[in-house]
């Protein structure tokens, strides 16, 4: 298996966007006062959650292309 940065990047996306999620959830008056009303780790958490989905998707939709070894060029020749 090759080693893609995209399911990196979308795994880590991942569990912040979980982690923001349940804190937004649980936010107090407090914090949201201090953003202005806008239960900012909510969205942020949501939004990373789907630049997640985005990256896991097009990971799977367009795999990288494994090298064929015997195209190899410093093969017997």
């Amino acid at each position: 298996m090759l080693f893609d940065i995209r399911r990196i990047l979308g795994g880590l996306f991942a569990v912040y966007g979980v982690i923001l999620v349940v804190v937004g959830l649980l936010d107090g008056a407090e914090e949201i006062a201090k953003a202005e009303g806008v239960r900012i780790n909510l969205w942020t958490g949501i939004g990373m959650l789907v630049l997640a989905a985005i990256f896991l998707v097009w990971e799977r939709l367009r795999p990288k292309d494994v090298p064929d070894p015997s195209d190899d060029a410093s093969g017997d020749a």
